[in-house]
């Protein structure tokens, strides 16, 4: 699989997220999602502490038991684990970080960031913070998540001579949610940032199993809470235009969604999540379409417009 960089990472085009794991998988399925992502080579594998309420890594720790240098393995901080665990104060960086590595029973994270923005604590402190986990070997890059261009500007210019700095950023993009578009996308080309789209699929829809007129799968997520708006009527008609212009070239929807997201220059790896070792191998097998500039053009008359 055609790898990209990350700081110092070198990461495949396809990740995993995590997510589901703790959560909708137990240990057994976790390992076996696990195991037919690394046969097929994604090996980039997207966690957090608040996944699966901090089962996520649990799972993950056990099912990488062997294998961890076989991985790029990244997680996250600063979202609410509980009353005390949350937020990006340096002393809970420190904490936090030590409870992610015990639990998936490591001594390094490849790639530590900051789930999200807390305004409550000055970047440059939580970037001193992330810098000592840095030196001291923990962590080998640092990045951040949810971030806007000016946060990501302001992280920037935080960054001590020498000191640690995010190297990621990882934001909901897909061709449905285009809104890294509107600066982020411009920022991290110019600063050097990698961009970690994360609802490649927009939660299920670009899969092409929800269709206009057809059952909605039993069980499905675009059937839950705050998904069920993704699946509007304007989104399902764009799906099945998406659906149209993928077949006529000879590919899929599936294919589409992850191959659309690579053409642009600042997208390092596409993660998605996978309740199945079935949807991984496919996710791994759909980023080899090479979408020319005239299909790009094409599919903006498609899309909402950022």
């Amino acid at each position: 699989m055609e790898t990209r960089r990350i700081g110092a990472l070198e990461v495949p085009v396809v990740g995993l997220g995590c997510n589901n794991f703790g959560g909708r998988l137990d240990a057994g399925e976790t390992e076996s999602v696990v195991d037919a992502a690394l046969d097929a080579g994604v090996n980039f594998l997207d966690t957090a502490d608040i996944y699966g309420k901090t089962q996520s890594e649990v799972y993950l720790g056990r099912a990488l038991k062997g294998r961890r240098d076989r991985v790029i393995l990244a997680t996250k901080l600063g979202m609410k684990v509980d009353e005390q665990r949350r937020g990006a104060r340096p002393e809970y960086v420190r904490q936090a970080c030590e409870d992610s590595l015990r639990r998936l029973d490591t001594d390094y994270i490849d790639l530590y960031q900051l789930h999200t923005p807390d305004p409550s604590v000055p970047i440059a402190d939580t970037l001193g913070a992330l810098d000592e986990l840095v030196q001291a070997g923990k962590v080998r890059e640092i990045g951040c998540s949810n971030f806007d261009r000016q946060e990501l500007r302001e992280a920037e210019e935080a960054v001590k001579p020498g000191g640690a700095r995010f190297v990621s950023v990882q934001n909901e993009y897909s061709m449905i949610h285009r809104e890294p578009e509107r600066g982020v996308l411009e920022t991290c080309e110019r600063l050097g940032i990698a961009f970690i789209p994360y609802f490649p699929l927009a939660s299920g829809l670009l899969t092409g199993k929800y269709r206009r007129g057809q059952p909605v799968p039993q069980g499905a997520r675009l059937t839950e809470g705050r998904f069920a708006g993704v699946r509007s009527g304007e989104n399902l008609e764009r799906v099945e235009r998406l659906v149209a212009f993928a077949e006529a070239r000879g590919h899929t929807i599936l294919e589409l969604a992850f191959s659309w997201l690579l053409t642009r220059p600042a997208v390092a790896s596409v993660i998605a999540g996978a309740t199945r070792p079935e949807q991984v191998r496919a996710n791994a097998a759909a980023a080899g379409w090479r979408l020319s500039s005239e299909d790009v053009a094409e599919l903006d008359g498609i899309l909402p417009r950022p």
